[in-house]
Formats: structure tokens, C-alpha cells, sequence
């Protein structure tokens, strides 16, 4: 749990080095190191507290050098007030949102204390990496708590910061067995309040990331809990504004599902489609992109399952008057793959989309676009001329259907009309 920090006021008395005291009394140097680092120095005057930065500065870069040296095996009374000390560095109240939102991205928030927090992610990392750490001992100090409270700080504004966690978090979820249950449910909970409450946190990257390591070593046949994981967490991430700001990773995850179980492929085009956006081109354009991918590692079988709504709305992109999204739904014709499913499947699939492919055409204001549409056509054409040429006629019946009833609708209100200006005033009906 994230608590505030205050300022140590007591001053901070240097201690000897290492190397110049004797091998037997290092342990108790190293022990009365780590208890001088529980002090917290005051970042915001740094004028002041200049000398007590430095000096626990120092001391931390020698607990680091201490670990990397041959002698630095931690005795087993030395884990648990070391492991105390990180987590009174580490573990803080984070600054409020609100007070960073109008960052712009090339400038993004710096941690006033990184200068110590940096140092004191890489003893812990140290810690984790090393073989002398034995995962069974340790987990007595690297508990559900202690995790839990990494996975909090993942909200972070510090990009720096971040990236730390997100390999902390990993080389523990690599290294602590007992805790990979505890990690994915803290981290679903992370997605789930982001999702459903929040929808800001500055870690959904980062903590997706993690997350695609982690499917990528689920085995098969899938559990139950890692399909609701799917379903629950990662299709619903589709949804929030923030979306283009881990689309990468989200991307990534889903594809990993797939690739691992392609029986889940209709299930999450399914869901693409549930959550398609609207208004955002943008996201509409990212949508296209992680659809083709997904196609990609999609069965005939599969396919088959949900060709009819995802074609309606590749059909719906294909006509869209902002150019990208029309441009992204015309480059899905440009994978052997696709091209295949769709060929194998050409009488369902082609009825549906040629409207738009002929009025795209016939009147499209982007020329990049009428010549991709074109190359799609010739694609049909060239899979199937009959097929094509019963869409055209059917396409021409449409039109001239379409036109007739038109001029019907012109033709009677002219009547109307007519009859309006002829009739005398008497028959004249007047509405207040």
C-alpha cells in the first residue's frame, strides 16, 4: 500500500567504505548502510539538503557495488531490513493527475527523487537477478504486499520509473512461482478499474507488455482463467479514449491468443467489431491495422463464423470519407492470406462489399483511393468474372430500382403541388 513519505530531519553521518574494514565486519557495515538509507531526503530544497542527497546517494551506489561483488551474498538476517528499505523508497503517494494532465508528451513528468529511486531499483533488481537469492527464503519479504504495491506505482507519470517496474515485475513473475496467480489478478484488477471507473493511468502500456510474456508461455489446451482474461480485460481495452496510447501492446496480446488458440480468433474479431469506433478515425484506422493481424492468424473455419458482420463493416470502411480509414481497409486485400478466405468464400463476401466498391469508383474525392479500389476489383474480377458480373447487374438493377423510385417520389410531389395551386382558398386548410 502507497503511504506519504516525510523527510528524515535527522542528519546523516557518512560511514566507512567497504574495503576499508575487515571481511567478518561487512555484514554489519552493510546492515548499518541500509538503515542509513531509510532516511528520506527533502528534493524540494535541494539547496539545503544537498549534503544528505550526495551522501545517501553514495551509500546506495556502495550497496550496489557490495551486491555485485563476490562477497556480496546477503546473510539471512540482512534480507528482510534490506527488503524494508526499498519498500520505504519505493512505495510513496504518487502526485495527483490532475496537476500533470497538461504535460505535453515531450516533456513528460521527471521524479524529483529519481536520483535515489533509480539506484534503489537496481539493488532490488540486483536482488531478484541474483542465483544467491533463494526464491523460497525470499518470498517471505517479497510478499502479495510488497507486489501488490509495485503494481500501484505502474501509475507513475515518470516514463523512467516505468520502465523499471515493468522489468521488476517480470523478473518476479519469472522468479516467484507462487506468486504468478496473485500477479495476473492484480493486474486484471489494474485493467478493470482503468476500464469500467477511471479510464487514466499512465502504466497500461507497460503492465500489457509484462502481459504479453506472459501469455506468450501459457500452455495448452487454454484455462478458462486466461480466456476470461481475454474476454474480460484485454477485448474491453479497445474501448477507452486513451487507447492509441497502448494500442502496440494491446495489439500484441490479443495476437498471441490467437496464434496460441486459433478458436479464439472469431471470438475477438467479434469483440473488435462489438467496440468499433464510430466518430475516431484515428482509432478506426489502428482498428483496421490490428484486424488485418488478426486475419492473418485466422483458420478458414474460424472465418467462416464471422465473415458476414466483418465484411458489412470492411464494407462501411471501405466508403469512408476520411482517405486513411479507406486506405487501411483496402490494404487488407493486399495479404495472400486474406485474399484466400475471402476467395474461398467469394459468393458470400463479394455480394456484400461491391457497393461499396463501385461507388468508391465512381465518386470517391481521393485518387490514391478510386486506384486502390480499382486493383481490389480487378482481384474479384479475376477470381470470379461470373460472380462479378451477377454483383453488377445486380449492383445496375439497384441503381436503376433506386432512380425510378425517385422520380416517382418527384413525379408525386409535382401532383401535390399542382393540385395545391389550383385549388381555391376555401379548400385550403390553415394551421395556427
Amino acid at each position: 500500500m502507497l503511504t506519504k513519505r516525510k523527510p528524515d530531519p535527522q542528519p546523516m553521518e557518512p560511514l566507512p567504505l567497504f574495503q576499508n574494514v575487515a571481511v567478518s565486519d561487512r555484514a554489519s557495515l552493510f546492515l548499518r548502510k541500509v538503515h542509513l538509507c531509510f532516511s528520506l531526503c527533502d528534493f524540494s530544497t535541494p539547496e539545503t539538503s544537498a549534503p544528505q542527497i550526495e551522501l545517501k546517494r553514495q551509500t546506495l551506489l556502495e550497496l550496489v557495488d557490495f551486491l555485485d561483488s563476490s562477497s556480496g551474498k546477503l546473510a539471512p538476517n540482512l534480507h528482510e531490513d534490506f527488503i524494508r528499505m526499498v519498500s520505504v523508497n519505493l512505495f510513496r503517494c504518487l502526485p495527483p493527475s490532475s496537476d500533470l494532465a497538461d504535460l505535453d508528451d515531450d516533456e513528460p513528468y521527471q521524479e524529483p527523487s529519481w536520483p535515489h529511486l533509480q539506484i534503489v531499483y537496481e539493488l532490488l533488481l540486483r536482488y531478484i537477478a541474483s542465483s544467491e537469492t533463494d526464491a523460497k527464503f525470499a518470498k517471505r519479504f517479497i510478499d502479495r504486499i510488497f507486489v501488490l504495491s509495485l503494481i500501484e506505482l505502474f501509475d507513475s507519470e515518470d516514463p523512467r520509473e516505468r520502465e523499471y517496474l515493468k522489468t521488476v515485475l517480470h523478473r518476479i513473475y519469472g522468479k516467484f512461482m507462487v506468486h504468478r496467480p496473485f500477479i495476473r489478478k492484480a493486474m486484471n484488477n489494474v485493467f478493470y478499474r482503468f476500464i469500467f471507473e477511471t479510464q487514466r493511468h499512465c502504466g497500461i502500456g507497460e503492465l500489457l507488455e509484462i502481459l504479453g510474456s506472459i501469455i506468450n508461455g501459457f500452455a495448452l489446451p487454454m484455462k478458462e482463467e486466461h480466456k476470461l482474461l481475454l474476454i474480460r480485460a484485454l477485448i474491453p481495452l479497445h474501448k477507452p479514449k486513451g487507447f492509441w496510447a497502448y494500442h502496440h501492446q494491446l495489439a500484441y496480446c490479443i495476437i498471441q491468443f490467437v496464434d496460441k488458440d486459433y478458436h479464439l480468433a472469431e471470438l475477438v474479431i467479434r469483440g473488435l467489431l462489438k467496440y468499433w469506433p464510430v466518430t475516431n478515425c484515428q482509432k478506426e484506422v489502428l482498428f483496421l491495422a490490428e484486424l488485418e493481424e488478426v486475419l492473418e492468424a485466422t483458420p478458414a473455419s474460424e472465418f467462416q463464423r464471422c465473415m458476414l458482420p466483418l465484411f458489412r463493416q470492411i464494407g462501411r470502411c471501405l466508403t469512408s470519407s476520411h482517405f486513411q480509414v479507406a486506405q487501411q481497409a483496402l490494404y487488407l486485400f493486399n495479404s495472400e492470406h486474406v485474399v484466400n478466405l475471402i476467395a474461398q468464400n467469394r459468393n458470400v463476401i463479394l455480394p456484400v462489399i461491391f457497393d461499396a466498391l463501385e461507388k468508391n469508383t465512381q465518386g470517391h474525392w481521393n485518387q490514391g483511393i478510386h486506384d486502390l479500389t480499382t486493383n481490389v476489383r480487378r482481384i474479384f474480377q479475376e477470381m470470379d468474372s461470373e460472380l462479378f458480373k451477377e454483383c453488377q447487374e445486380q449492383y445496375l438493377e439497384k441503381v436503376t430500382r433506386a432512380r425510378s423510385l425517385e422520380e416517382q417520389r418527384e413525379l408525386t410531389w409535382k401532383k401535390i403541388e399542382t393540385v395545391a395551386a389550383t385549388a381555391g382558398a376555401d379548400d385550403m386548410v390553415l394551421v395556427n
